[in-house]
């Protein structure tokens, strides 16, 4: 059985993001030689997701896939953008307080709680079978990286394992 362990760079905005890193992962596993087993693609980060997801094929004026932006507006309504400190129980005083000594971040970059509410319920990786050498993706089937983090730009790893024969 062969194991192979890869990463994805993003780089993320200070607004939700969505990045199509499907033909990144499609790439990594026929470098692999892969051609039965299971895909694992993973976020490290606990405010992003990875989801699998159809191609719209339309955006809005903000070059968002329409069936994205739709799942932002159902989120909006579940989980509100955090707006200010206190809406929510985290991060709480002592959080805050370590965050600013020992990390050295700023009060805003705390503002953060919706992104790592959504990331919950998005989930933070999918395992996909290989039949064949290829992914079981279904027709329109794409994989996401999600960064919900609103606070500023950041650097982002996507973790991409496959195990197989």
């Amino acid at each position: 059985m062969k194991i192979l362990h890869e990463i994805i760079g993003v780089e993320t905005g200070a607004a939700i993001s969505f990045d199509d890193v499907t033909d990144q992962v499609q790439a990594i596993l026929h470098k692999s030689g892969v051609k039965d087993g299971i895909v694992t693609v993973f976020s490290q980060h606990t405010s992003c997701t990875v989801f699998i997801q159809e191609d719209s094929e339309d955006v809005t004026y903000r070059n968002i896939p329409l069936i994205l932006q739709d799942t932002i507006n159902v989120l909006e309504k579940i989980i509100p953008t955090c707006q200010h400190e206190g809406q929510y129980l985290h991060p709480g005083p002592v959080h805050t307080e370590r965050a600013r000594t020992l990390r050295d971040e700023k009060s805003e970059w705390m503002l953060n709680t919706d992104g790592h509410l959504r990331s919950v319920i998005l989930g933070r990786s999918e395992t996909i079978p290989v039949v064949n050498g290829e992914m079981t993706l279904g027709e329109f089937g794409r994989i996401y990286f999600s960064d919900m983090d609103q606070t500023r730009a950041r650097s982002r790893t996507v973790r991409v394992q496959i195990l197989g024969q």
